[in-house]
């Protein structure tokens, strides 16, 4: 009997422990969604920037490549993009701006270069230079308005050193992001740029 006692005292404490613990092991609470793709706020840290990080993009029209997050280097970048795709908000969203031999952006769910998620963040600098093909960095209206728009370069870019936020590199299946359709906003073009069907995130 006091062996039987003894194991449902342990059994309690070791229930209080953990229920005590609860509260701090909660996932952070999410931005609300107020709209068509549109948060309230920006979302809380919800990436560990030890961790390495990487997003398998694939294109609707078939095809995918795959970007490596530099975590560590641009925490909010990387905790905002990963929200964001983990949210499924980048899924039919098109790359509306795609300039032959510059970059190619996307990310802004209009499809005209002028929308984002409802929230900005501040710019975050590094070492990170825009010195080779495969690039990943926040495209922005100015300093710290980055939302929901990125650009991916086609080849070095120097003039974009110290303007934008890095937070990836492609590195596999350049050759699809090279095969992007071409856009130019401001020619009015009539036909829609090449859709993301899905962006995988995947952490290690």
């Amino acid at each position: 009997m006091t062996a039987v006692v003894a194991i449902l005292l342990l059994a309690a404490a070791s229930w209080a422990a953990l229920s005590a613990r609860a509260p701090g092991s909660t996932t952070p609470k999410l931005p609300a969604l107020v709209g068509d793709k549109q948060y309230a706020s920006a979302p809380p840290m919800l990436i560990d920037p030890q961790k390495q990080y990487q997003a398998t993009v694939k294109m609707a029209k078939g095809g995918e490549f795959v970007i490596r997050l530099y975590a560590a280097k641009s925490p909010l970048t990387v905790n905002s993009f990963v929200f964001l795709a983990r949210q499924k908000y980048f899924d039919g969203v098109t790359f509306h701006r795609v300039l032959d031999g510059f970059m190619a952006q996307g990310g802004d769910p209009t499809g005209t270069g002028g929308g984002g998620p409802g929230y900005r963040f501040k710019n975050e600098d590094s070492d990170l230079k825009f010195d080779k093909a495969g690039v990943v960095a926040m495209a922005n209206a100015g300093r710290d308005t980055n939302g929901s728009q990125f650009f991916i370069t086609f080849g070095p870019t120097p003039h974009l050193n110290g303007g934008y936020t890095i937070f990836g590199q492609v590195t596999s299946g350049m050759d699809v992001v090279r095969g992007l359709k071409l856009r130019d906003p401001d020619e009015f073009p009539t036909y829609p740029g090449d859709a993301i069907e899905s962006v995988t995130i995947t952490e290690s």
